[in-house]
């Protein structure tokens, strides 16, 4: 409908990251040949989560998480059919597992992965009250997973995980001068050390939706950003996007 014209100059899903099960293997060809044709060009990419962790608190991304998925042999010939089709990675996973995501990267230097919410960041359950401690290992990680050229980042997806600001107790939702100052650490860092041009912003709604409104997510985004470039600017917003997921 929105390709259609009359409905204004927006192009609504321009692309769309779909799911395929990457465990199939080369098996999973089919699949994707069938997803392509659905998407009707629009289909740029898979996302395939892993997030696991020990704590039963943390909750896991799938039934049957476990650890080191991305490790598996089937699942790494699954990414490469995405690589042989043009089609994304986005990796999905907890901050102690980047080095799953780094190795990845080193297997199939041929896939393009988007390591999505600023590499799953933790700040509760075991996790909790350890602030500098985490963001020290998972900087760690980070720094060792952009020497790997087939990598970028998205920059959002920190309100539930990451814990970095504890809205569910304060008695209003926090403005975006707030949630600029609890997500700087985790933005300025991974922008340091991808460049702008292997970052990108991402909204994560609806999920981010229990804790902020749309307007003000992005208008905390905008304040983090205040001091780079217009290039720079133009890469996170919307340059590294149109990039990686060949958006027209």
């Amino acid at each position: 409908m929105s390709a259609s014209g009359g409905y204004g100059p927006i192009k609504v899903a321009q692309g769309i990251v779909g799911y395929a099960d990457l465990a199939l293997g080369d098996r999973v060809e089919p699949v994707l040949e069938a997803l392509i044709r659905a998407g009707g060009g629009r289909l740029k990419g898979v996302r395939y989560s892993v997030g696991y962790d020990a704590d039963p608190t943390i909750g896991n991304s799938r039934p049957n998480s476990a650890p080191h998925i991305y490790a598996r042999p089937e699942i790494r010939t699954g990414v490469a059919c995405l690589a042989a089709h043009r089609l994304v990675l986005d990796a999905w996973c907890y901050h102690p597992q980047l080095a799953d995501v780094i190795a990845l990267a080193r297997v199939v230097p041929q896939a393009t992965i988007v390591m999505c919410h600023v590499g799953g960041v933790l700040g509760y359950g075991a996790y909790a009250g350890k602030k500098d401690e985490v963001h020290a290992a998972w900087r760690a990680s980070m720094a060792e997973l952009a020497t790997c050229p087939n990598v970028s980042v998205k920059l959002g997806g920190m309100l539930n995980r990451g814990a970095a600001l504890n809205f569910r107790e304060l008695p209003a939702p926090p403005n975006s001068e707030a949630w600029a100052a609890a997500w700087r650490p985790y933005v300025e860092t991974c922008i340091e050390l991808f460049g702008a041009d292997r970052c990108n912003f991402e909204s994560n709604f609806p999920v981010d939706k229990m804790g902020t409104g749309y307007a003000v997510l992005w208008n905390a985004f905008k304040r983090i950003t205040a001091g780079c470039s217009q290039s720079e600017k133009l890469a996170l917003y919307s340059g590294t996007a149109k990039q990686l997921y060949h958006l027209g």
